[in-house]
This record gives C-alpha cells, sequence and structure tokens, in this order.
C-alpha cells in the first residue's frame, strides 16, 4: 500500500483544521506565553544613534564590549565617546541624541579580541579579528538609526535598524 503524496496544498487544509482542534486542547496548553512585558514604544523619541552588539559566537548579547565612537572631520576619524556595553549588548544612552546628531561620517570600533579573551574563548595567536571597525554615514538627522552588530571571532556583520 502507498501512502498519498504530501504536498503543500494536502499539508495546508491538515495543518489549518489540527490548528483549530488544538486551539481549546492539549496543543494550547503548550504554546509559548504571551509576552511579560510589551516591546518599548520609540514613538515620538527625537532622531538617535544607537547599536547592539550581539555575540552570534555563543550566542548571547554583547555585554561588556568596548566600544570607540569616532567621527570624521575631513581627513581623520576624531574620537567622541568611549564606552562599554551594557548586559543586553547596548548601551544605557543613545550614542548621539539632540545636538549631537548631526550628519556626517562616522565609525564605531569595537575591540573584538579584548571581549572574547575576557570570556575565555580560546582564540589563535594573533586573532583573526582584534578590532572591527563599523563605518556608516548620517545623512538625515531627521530619521533614527540603530546599527546591530553581529560578530564572531572570524566574521562579523551589521545593518541599519530604525
Amino acid at each position: 500500500m502507498t501512502s498519498p503524496a504530501l504536498t503543500r496544498r494536502a499539508f495546508l487544509p491538515a495543518g489549518l483544521a489540527l490548528g483549530s482542534l488544538a486551539a481549546g486542547g492539549a496543543a494550547a496548553q503548550n504554546a509559548p506565553a504571551a509576552l511579560a512585558t510589551a516591546p518599548v514604544s520609540q514613538i515620538n523619541l527625537s532622531p538617535r544613534l544607537t547599536m547592539h552588539a550581539i555575540d552570534t559566537h555563543n550566542g548571547s548579547p554583547g555585554a561588556a564590549m568596548k566600544v570607540q565612537l569616532s567621527m570624521h572631520d575631513g581627513t581623520e576619524y576624531r574620537v567622541l565617546r568611549r564606552f562599554e556595553t551594557n548586559r543586553g549588548g547596548r548601551t544605557d544612552e543613545p550614542l548621539l541624541v539632540d545636538q549631537s546628531y548631526q550628519p556626517g561620517r562616522y565609525e564605531l570600533l569595537l575591540q573584538v579580541e579584548d571581549y572574547f579573551a575576557a570570556r575565555g574563548t580560546a582564540l589563535p595567536k594573533p586573532n583573526f579579528l582584534a578590532q572591527v571597525p563599523v563605518r556608516f554615514l548620517i545623512a538625515n538627522p531627521a530619521e533614527r538609526i540603530h546599527l546591530a552588530i553581529l560578530f564572531t571571532p572570524w566574521g562579523y556583520s551589521y545593518y541599519r535598524g530604525s
């Protein structure tokens, strides 16, 4: 006896039917709970620059990452501030906000090698990445920019969020 072919079209109605049955049954008891707290709304916040360091090697926030924020002055990058990320891999306050949030070319310099060394991660000597530069442009100071930076000892990527 052969079983019928399982196609998406055949599976979809079955899945919908099972889902409606489960709404009041045992599956509903195992469903994820609703969020305990809602995400923080950014409505009515002034334009700002924020960042989030995400350690994809360990699957955790990049807590206690040493970072340097610089602005290009036409010839070189000039350091505006140095800071360390909080437990969530973010900063407690925006990096730039209000009068400090100006158009221009900027760089975040993350101390990746120091970060992994502080966690006891076995790294080659010298490590493949010591520092990670993230260069970006603020063109419109009326827009909010959030930089999510994902990193490992061997690579990184980043993207602009809002």
